[in-house]
């Protein structure tokens, strides 16, 4: 036993012995692969981040109105017109820029058509040709002649009071005043009276500080988007056959000076105005004769979107977007660049917060878009170019447009899903002038209604809302009259914005940065998507009280043309199950386990169903593309139901109940089409219809 023992020893000590010598004779080769020293974090998917306040603090350090002062200068540029050198100049600097921040980069190139002035347009009333600088891009090109019409603002209302009085409009040219609607509605409206031509002025009363010989310019296209692509991407490998979109006007239209408007109503006869328009002059009569001639060429133009990237740690695919245009007519200071310069400090904010230690749980991705001037083309086609993808995985939109336009007020639109969100953003960002008091109180008198205004059609935030059903928000600091005066003339410059805010422009945009940033970094940040369903469910139950009401009294006073036998207990039942869904995937959410990645994914995915299943399915994005039956426009909205059954029982001209029935029916199954996907998985479904 004992020279066993003594052998085994023996054995073991010279294997010991050679294995250390075939080390130590080994060559000292680089190793192809290190392993890490640090303590790996063994955690079920979420990616380490800061509590909430600590984020709120270093993002807050990161903005310095120094840096933003730096960056005006470097993208300040007195022409960058859509597709033009000063546009693709821009565009690189930002690409440049983002690589300096660390970010990843790509671009997108669509190849656009744009209409732009050829030679003059001209006017020509009682023997005096005028020739005109500005321009409304999209109108139909010719020589026009009719009587002359004052329409006040161009409103539905203006036109339905002229219509009032019997005043002829066949046939006439409606001189509106700019203001309250765009362009493109005010053309539209005028349309819809067999007008043959509009003039659209800056009136001195609400643009003083423009002067009275500023060339107005914009466009009349009642859309967003490439008008001759309408639905699909305008890539130059698209081979669609050529169509137009519904929203082209069919008339001329064209802007004209103040001192010019003013000759002209000056010279008018026929009725005397409307008292409630508050002025002295004639509305124009039979006789007062003028000619509009617009030469307006279409052009086809390469643009260019520019993109960056700071990707997530847990859920990469799942992004915000945050983007601001960067064209404009002229300088653009106000309408382009100071957005344009908070989206790139917030960009390298963010970026520089990862050094410290911040992760993100989901993407956020940067967006210079161009062609914003034409009707937000850049953003649209990017979303018709991507639509399947992007419904799937953005989220949320944050759009950065004239941002700064004034000191005195704040205002915000947004898709209701993030009214919460706002709100508390609001409670938690400063203003900019009072050290310690919160946009809220500052602005809102801690009253969020006081803020809140619907969405426009020429913000960018209105594509990703009613086309392709992405919640999104726009916001602006504002002037006491709200409406920037220098938006649409070459006068838009940094020394004019300076003026509106008392010299504090870099402040102002500062807290922009910091309110648009908190929505952002909140909804990279969070386990959950701050996305308040059931903002939605008292929207869905007014619409359908006021549908209700309106069925009853037209099935009171004109039984034969909607019978009994169309009954609201459908359209009632879709508003419940939404309700019931909405506080079901509340209670999921407090009863799930958090931390746990793949539930959180699900709830989220449930979350994000929702803006996007509110658009009609049964509507063509070619025909119609804003399809959210509650944000959108056209016949298949809850409101076009309202204004539907109100023509019913007018017997207007447009009436028509079978179509009615079919939109309510489609409107209905839309409603619970978007409740069933809240609740889920397939047994939860509610099935009380």
């Amino acid at each position: 036993m004992a020279v066993s023992v003594l052998l085994i020893f023996i054995i073991g000590y010279l294997i010991g012995f050679l294995v250390h010598r075939k080390k130590e004779m080994a060559p000292a080769c680089a190793n192809t692969f290190i392993p890490k020293t640090d303590t790996v974090v063994m955690e079920r998917g979420s990616a380490p981040v800061m509590d909430w306040s600590s984020v709120k603090k270093l993002y807050a350090e990161k903005l310095k109105t120094t840096n933003f002062d730096v960056t005006f200068n470097t993208l300040a540029a007195s022409s960058h017109q859509a597709g033009s050198p000063g546009d693709d100049d821009l565009g690189n600097k930002i690409v440049k820029k983002f690589k300096d921040y660390g970010i990843s980069t790509w671009t997108d190139e669509h190849f656009v058509k744009v209409q732009e002035l050829s030679g003059t347009n001209k006017v020509t009333f009682n023997g005096e040709t005028i020739q005109l600088e500005g321009f409304l891009s999209y109108s139909t090109p010719g020589t026009r002649t009719g009587a002359v019409l004052y329409a006040h603002y161009g409103s539905e209302g203006d036109f339905s009071l002229l219509r009032d009085k019997n005043i002829p409009m066949n046939g006439r040219v409606m001189l509106v005043r700019a203001g309250l609607l765009s362009f493109a509605e005010k053309v539209a409206n005028a349309a819809k009276m067999n007008a043959t031509a509009v003039l659209i002025y800056a009136d001195q009363s609400d643009y003083a500080s423009l002067g009275s010989t500023t060339e107005l310019f914009g466009h009349v296209h009642l859309g967003t988007g490439d008008p001759y692509t309408p639905g699909f991407p305008s890539f130059n490998h698209t081979q669609f056959p050529p169509i137009e979109s519904s929203g082209l006007p069919k008339i001329v239209a064209q802007t004209i000076t103040a001192e010019l408007a003013t000759k002209i109503l000056r010279q008018l006869g026929g009725p005397e105005m409307p008292t409630q328009w508050m002025s002295v002059a004639k509305l124009g009569g039979e006789t007062d004769m003028i000619t509009v001639e617009v030469n307006n060429v279409l052009k086809e133009k390469k643009i260019t979107n520019v993109f960056g990237v700071i990707k997530g740690y847990v859920d990469a695919d799942r992004y915000v977007v945050v983007g601001a245009q960067r064209d404009a007519w002229g300088p653009g200071f106000a309408k382009a660049t100071v957005g344009t310069s908070v989206l790139l400090e917030m960009a390298r904010s963010i970026s520089e917060m990862k050094n410290s230690g911040f992760k993100l749980r989901r993407s956020i991705v940067f967006a210079s878009w161009s062609a914003g001037e034409y009707g937000s083309i850049g953003a649209t086609e990017w979303l018709e170019g991507y639509l399947s993808s992007l419904n799937m995985k953005a989220f949320s939109y944050v759009d950065l447009n004239g941002v700064v336009t004034g000191q005195h007020g704040f205002k915000v639109s947004a898709s209701p899903l993030l009214h919460t969100l706002i709100q508390s953003a609001l409670k938690e960002v400063n203003a900019p002038t009072r050290d310690g008091t919160s946009l809220l109180a500052q602005y809102g008198r801690n009253n969020i209604d006081s803020i809140l205004e619907p969405m426009k059609m020429d913000s960018a935030a209105y594509p990703f809302l009613a086309f392709s059903g992405i919640p999104s928000l726009s916001f602006r600091f504002t002037s006491e009259h709200l409406t920037y005066p220098y938006f649409g003339t070459k006068l838009d410059t940094q020394e004019k914005l300076r003026a509106t805010t008392s010299n504090q422009v870099s402040q102002f945009a500062v807290a922009a940065a910091h309110f648009a940033g908190h929505i952002t970094l909140r909804l990279v940040h969070d386990h959950l998507l701050q996305l308040d369903l059931q903002k939605y469910t008292k929207i869905i139950r007014t619409n359908v009280f006021k549908i209700n009401g309106k069925v009853a009294e037209v099935q009171r006073l004109r039984p034969q043309v909607l019978p009994k036998a169309l009954t609201m207990q459908w359209l009632m039942s879709a508003s419940g199950s939404y309700s019931r869904a909405s506080i079901n995937l509340a209670s999921d959410i407090k009863n799930s386990d958090l931390e746990d990645v793949e539930m959180c994914r699900m709830i989220n995915d449930r979350i994000m169903a929702v803006e996007r299943n509110l658009l009609s399915p049964y509507v063509s994005p070619r025909d119609n593309p804003f399809r959210h039956i509650l944000m959108g426009s056209g016949p298949h909205t809850l409101g076009a139901l309202v204004d539907h059954l109100e023509a019913i029982k007018s017997d207007r001209p447009e009436a028509d109940a079978e179509l009615f029935r079919n939109q309510f029916a489609l409107a209905t199954w839309t409603i619970q089409g978007c409740a069933n996907s809240v609740a889920g998985d397939i047994w939860a479904l509610d099935n009380e219809v």
